[in-house]
């Protein structure tokens, strides 16, 4: 079942989400329905504030991308397709300041705006999946950048907010209609 993708300037976007302490199967059918939407949007990571729920769940999936990217889970270096897609339920970031990368960077609750956004190369990430076990994952790369975008969207921070001012200043005409279809569209409902 598709879930509907909230769109930019929808308060739910701007609330943190609060940690989950049941692990259970509505859980698990949450993080299911979220994969397949995040796949029926042709996206690479959904957070749960993007469904309208402010809690700390997001998923990600990167098997269909060239995975110039490097990862260890839980002290091992497994193929992608035994552990994605990627199901982070409370997940804490940690980042390695150095180095730097920039990417352009886009996200499903705007669609077709993207910008550069500069971001660490390297994180390491506790969470828990869905049946509350808990994991480590060091990664680099674009799974590194999209777990940072998605873990973002969990603390209420959207990606435009890690943008320089001129990258944001070309982008702007877009948010501005962006925001006013989304204020529109709420009209309506």
């Amino acid at each position: 079942m598709s879930l509907k993708i909230v769109q930019f300037n929808e308060p739910i976007l701007r609330k943190k989400g609060s940690r989950i302490t049941s692990f259970n199967s509505a859980l698990a059918q949450l993080a299911e329905a979220m994969i397949e939407t995040m796949h029926d949007a042709e996206g690479i990571g959904l957070a749960a504030q993007q469904i309208g729920q402010a809690i700390q769940l997001c998923v990600v999936d990167l098997r269909q991308v060239d995975n110039k990217f490097d990862w260890e889970y839980d002290g091992t270096k497994p193929p992608l397709d035994l552990f994605m897609p990627l199901v982070l339920v409370n997940p804490e970031v940690t980042l390695v300041p150095e180095p730097e990368t920039v990417y352009e960077e886009g996200c499903l609750s705007f669609p077709q705006i993207r910008g550069d956004v500069v971001r660490p190369d390297k994180i390491g990430v506790h969470f828990k999946d869905v049946s509350g076990h808990p994991h480590v994952l060091i990664c680099t790369g674009l799974l590194s950048r999209c777990i940072q975008h998605e873990v973002d969207h969990l603390n209420g921070v959207l990606y435009i907010d890690r943008m320089e001012k001129a990258v944001l200043m070309a982008i702007d005409p877009e948010l501005k209609a962006l925001k006013k279809r989304t204020r529109e569209s709420a009209k309506k409902d």
